[in-house]
């Protein structure tokens, strides 16, 4: 990050590479459309190229960018107001329901690939009822690994919400987990 401060376009090039992907996760599970989210995490390394200016050296590159992806999600969500879209797929429609496919492309074998893609179906499943706030608290935390303070830096949010949405999601999730069939 210093190089990129100190106007090397190559070191930008490199953080981009780096947080690409977890931006866009972070993004895509806020609106669930990639494509939307494709185009606005372009725009988050936009905006965080023209402000690197404003980046403070005494906190994490992580928690800025992450801070920017969230601002910038929630402008789109408030001028958009986020539509609602079924959990399951309607009979007479091709397209999947809102629930993501997460392959585990680890596994050794069919049946150990096809119960840890199961999982990783009613894992999306369960995420996907989560309320919005709920949602992206676990996706900082258990997905991109943040602190709890980092979390609560990134979404304006007191500590003690931070913890208290963590710990209702977790619940919502066992439960929603259990409805599916899957035990702890």
């Amino acid at each position: 990050m210093g190089r990129a401060l100190d106007g090397s376009q190559r070191a930008y090039r490199e953080l981009v590479r780096r947080y690409e992907r977890p931006v866009f996760s972070l993004v895509v599970r806020m609106v669930r459309d990639a494509a939307v989210a494709d185009e606005l995490a372009q725009e988050v390394f936009l905006k965080a190229f023209r402000s690197l200016e404003t980046y403070d050296r005494q906190r994490k590159f992580s928690s800025w960018i992450f801070k920017i992806a969230h601002n910038t999600t929630l402008d789109h969500l408030r001028r958009k107001r986020l539509d609602t879209v079924p959990l399951e797929t309607p009979a007479d429609d091709d397209e999947p329901g809102a629930g993501y496919r997460l392959a585990d492309d680890s596994a050794f074998s069919p049946h150990v690939e096809a119960e840890s893609s199961d999982l990783a179906k009613a894992m999306e499943t369960a995420i996907d009822r989560l309320r919005p706030e709920y949602r992206e608290v676990v996706v900082l935390r258990f997905q991109e690994g943040l602190a709890y303070q980092e979390i609560a830096d990134i979404t304006g949010l007191p500590m003690g919400t931070v913890k208290t949405y963590i710990f209702r999601a977790r619940k919502e999730l066992a439960g929603h987990l259990t409805e599916m069939g899957w035990t702890p």
